[in-house]
């Protein structure tokens, strides 16, 4: 009884060993690992691309932003020696 279970098992084995083969194999897995790869990559480089415009946009912004605030520090130290001057005068 045992060696009949053990056959079977073998018999099993080898047709589980033909039905991977048959399906791709090692090679499938090595397409598919492949693939995965390069998908990897070009997220990576989507992510790289996407931050450096996130990035250039906030600079811009901060550019606006801080160039107000800029024009309004400078008028005001304009208006300021202006001042002194006519009170000189």
């Amino acid at each position: 009884m045992e060696t009949l279970a053990l056959i079977i098992s073998i018999i099993a084995l080898i047709i589980a060993i033909l039905a991977y083969q048959k399906v791709g194999g090692v090679a499938d897995l090595k397409k598919q690992t492949e693939v995965l790869t390069n998908v990897g990559d070009t997220i990576v480089k989507a992510t790289d691309s996407l931050r450096d415009k996130t990035a250039n946009i906030l600079e811009r912004m901060e550019g606006a932003v801080r160039g107000t605030e800029e024009k309004k520090e400078g008028e005001k130290s304009k208006e300021k020696p202006k001042a002194g001057k006519e009170k000189k005068a």
